[in-house]
């Protein structure tokens, strides 16, 4: 049975594409921005605040604080936020072998000891400036190396409020593949080959 396979990415890395068309070739349901869909339908929050939010944090939001040992506790919309992204991540994950991109979904479905195969897709700089230039278009007094460097450091902040791990680590993950030297295609590949061949621990 295949594996739920979850896609990490750096920004620009091509890794939301590549996990689109893993669960084409694999013939199961990816899952990306019908997160932020159901996460919305879940907490509450409106989808832009969930588009901007999803897999953003920053020093504000620390002073709130979640106390397991006390029934009263304190929760910012960002954590509100998580916990309902965390609950659909888990749902999709419960119907069976998926693709689910980003959003701490390696570490959530892990902590859960759901069986999955986690994947990070990253690229040079060079390739995922023109990726991003391509996809998104060049913003007006706008660097992209700096916008991309921007979006990588609130993921990595991101995921390291929320898991306490490092985002990019390899241990963390089952396969680093960089889709800047191999094409999306071979990613592609590579991704499928394994999932069919995966062996849970």
């Amino acid at each position: 049975m295949l594996p739920v396979i979850t896609i990490s990415r750096e920004f620009g890395s091509g890794g939301h594409s590549i996990g689109e068309k893993v669960a084409k070739k694999l013939g199961i349901p990816f899952y990306d921005s019908e997160i932020v869909t159901k996460t919305a339908i879940e907490s509450g929050y409106a989808k832009e605040l969930i588009e901007e939010q999803g897999e953003d944090t920053s020093s504000a939001n620390k002073w709130f604080s979640i106390s397991a040992a006390s029934a009263m506790y304190f929760q910012s919309p960002q954590d509100e936020i998580f916990l309902a992204q965390r609950k659909v991540i888990l749902e999709c994950a419960a119907k069976g072998p998926c693709v689910i991109v980003g959003r701490c979904s390696d570490y959530i479905l892990k902590n859960e000891e759901i069986p999955c195969m986690n994947v990070l897709i990253h690229a040079d700089m060079i390739h995922r400036i023109s990726r991003v230039n391509e996809r998104y278009g060049e913003i007006k007094n706008v660097d992209t190396k700096k916008r991309i460097q921007k979006k990588d450091k609130q993921r990595l902040t991101y995921y390291r409020y929320y898991t306490d791990q490092h985002w990019g680590d390899y241990r963390n993950y089952d396969i680093s593949l960089d889709s800047g030297n191999l094409g999306e295609d071979t990613c592609v590949d590579l991704i499928c080959e394994l999932a069919e061949r995966f062996i849970p621990e």
